[in-house]
């Protein structure tokens, strides 16, 4: 099935738009959105969620990385090939891992 659709797009007061979207991340970038969101909070002195820890690094990337090719990877994100060259890992341990990495117990 490759029929395409539009996820829903909503104009902000802001100026801004806001999209939903889905995406499937790797445990260990799970844990450095968690730890962005840290710094965030602690430099915000305010609680801050992982959206908008997604949002503000996605506004500091430079301009022309918005329009990247299908299939490109963000620089800050690592490729499949790193995360592959990692040792496997149960899926409970890798979550656990993650977890202490923002709870910054790892």
């Amino acid at each position: 099935m490759n029929d395409r659709v539009t996820p829903p797009m909503q104009a902000n007061p802001d100026g801004e738009a806001q999209l939903a979207l889905v995406i499937h991340l790797p445990w260990e970038d799970v844990a450095r959105l968690g730890q962005e969101a840290g710094r965030m909070a602690a430099q915000l002195q305010r609680p801050v969620t992982l959206d908008e820890a997604v949002s503000n690094r996605l506004r500091s990337v430079s301009p022309g990385a918005h329009a990247k090719p299908a299939g490109a990877q963000p620089s800050a994100m690592p490729t499949a090939a790193s995360v592959s060259s990692l040792p496997s890992r149960p899926p409970s341990e890798q979550a656990r891992q993650a977890i202490d990495r923002i709870n910054g117990t790892a």
